[in-house]
């Protein structure tokens, strides 16, 4: 028989629930407050099947353009061909959860702020800016010592006869 092209044609893995999280859906997914401008996830939950994105957009990470009673307008970019198309689809609350991409960079404004002030209090003038790791310092080796290796002459007539 052909392969099937239906619109959950190979997500018999993909939309599966994970392990020990099958049964109820928690409050926590309902009770979450987006705004417009936030970055989430789209993460298929196979479990509610109305308000589901296709099997694309799973994995993907977007903006919320547009917050409805029940879903979640979410602006992800989609590679179709040699161009890159801003997709923007709408995605019940079960399906998305809040992005993790930007932690890193607002820790980093949090602790920029506070080195800042900490060196406007003893006045001094201080670059925030992130500084490339550069190469590692070098060392020498102590206490090895040498061997000279040398090939085996190699002798045809002792290997025909089977002995060395």
């Amino acid at each position: 028989m052909p392969a099937g092209h239906g619109l959950r044609a190979r997500t018999r893995d993909l939309f599966a629930r994970p392990f020990r999280k099958k049964g109820y859906i928690p409050l926590t997914t309902y009770l979450r407050t987006f705004h417009i401008g936030d970055y989430v996830d789209v993460k298929v939950n196979g479990a509610v099947h109305k308000g589901m994105p296709h099997k694309f957009y799973h994995g993907r990470t977007g903006k919320v353009w547009n917050v409805a009673k029940r879903a979640i307008g979410v602006e992800v970019n989609k590679q179709v061909g040699n161009r890159i198309i801003k997709k923007r689809i709408h995605v019940r609350v079960e399906h998305v959860q809040p992005s993790r991409c930007t932690e890193e960079f607002r820790l980093r404004k949090v602790k920029n702020d506070e080195l800042k002030a900490e060196a406007k209090k003893n006045g001094q003038i201080i670059s925030a800016k992130r500084q490339p790791e550069g190469p590692k310092p070098g060392f020498m080796v102590e206490g090895a010592t040498l061997e000279t290796v040398t090939p085996i002459p190699y002798d045809v007539v002792n290997d025909l006869k089977g002995g060395y």
